[in-house]
């Protein structure tokens, strides 16, 4: 069994995202939308979203353009700041997504108690924010150091919008990020956000890692969510949980039922 069906409860989980308002720091945050407008929509977005049957959330800084890859430290604490208003109220797995600062992450998590992380925590990469590159050898000693021992990692190992410097097949990168760093999972992204993700390349990396968890990161929407399910062990949905499916509206309920009830038939037909 995998470690997903045990933390979520059921096969193939739908992970959604919750994209918290620009924070303070953040080029779009507006002295009107204050923290407190900005925990409202998360939790409305929250309440949308369980309400809606998904099995888990990441809450991100999604409209923190353009990222950083070393954090002010305003936003780890907006975020914690938000979450912790709402955990009450969070009644399925969390995790967390600082994009893109890997340690501002980690810290994260261990300061809400997330139950797994998402982020690029490997690879030498270059995009429009420049070069960067990611040092999975300090990250994984502050993840032991905090102590984040239950934490599981999903790593980007193609993150969207950014090309990666190695050159290898993705499957044969995996193995490789496979046997030195351990990820719990491996993200599989399309070339931007909310673009589809090639069915044929989730494909090679599980055939040639079937032991690791592959999910789906881009692009999922309600008709090919079943076909991406086939070959991924779980999906990441954002932007198709937007009313109108438009990336900067709110989470409609309406459209996450209709979404995660084809996901409910899909899980009866593999049963």
């Amino acid at each position: 069994m995998l470690w997903t069906e045990k933390l979520f409860g059921v096969k193939k989980p739908i992970i959604a995202m919750l994209h918290l308002d620009p924070l303070p720091g953040d080029p779009l945050y507006k002295k009107e939308n204050d923290m407190d407008v900005i925990i409202e929509h998360a939790r409305a977005d929250l309440h949308a979203l369980q309400d809606g049957g998904v099995n888990g959330i990441i809450f991100s800084n999604e409209f923190s353009f353009p990222y950083q890859r070393t954090m002010d430290m305003v936003t780890p604490a907006a975020m914690a700041y938000v979450i912790g208003n709402l955990r009450s109220e969070i009644k399925v797995p969390y995790g967390v997504d600082a994009i893109s600062d890997g340690r501002a992450c980690l810290e994260l998590a261990a300061a809400v108690k997330a139950n797994f992380v998402r982020g690029t925590f490997c690879g030498v990469y270059v995009g429009d924010g420049g070069f960067y590159n990611n040092d999975f050898s300090a990250l994984l000693r502050r993840k032991a150091a905090l102590p984040l021992d239950e934490l599981k990692m999903l790593y980007f190992i193609n993150p969207e919008s950014d090309q990666s410097l190695d050159t290898r097949p993705l499957a044969d990168i995996a193995k490789t990020t496979i046997a030195k760093a351990a990820p719990d999972g491996l993200c599989i992204s399309a070339d931007a956000a909310g673009q589809d993700v090639d069915d044929a390349l989730i494909a090679s990396v599980k055939e040639a890692n079937p032991d690791i968890v592959v999910l789906c990161n881009t692009g999922c929407r309600i008709n090919t969510i079943e076909r991406k399910l086939t070959t991924a062990d779980a999906a990441v949905v954002g932007t198709t949980f937007k009313k109108d499916g438009k990336f900067e509206n709110r989470v409609d309920v309406n459209r996450v039922k209709e979404f995660m009830q084809v996901v409910h038939e899909f899980r009866e037909q593999i049963q």
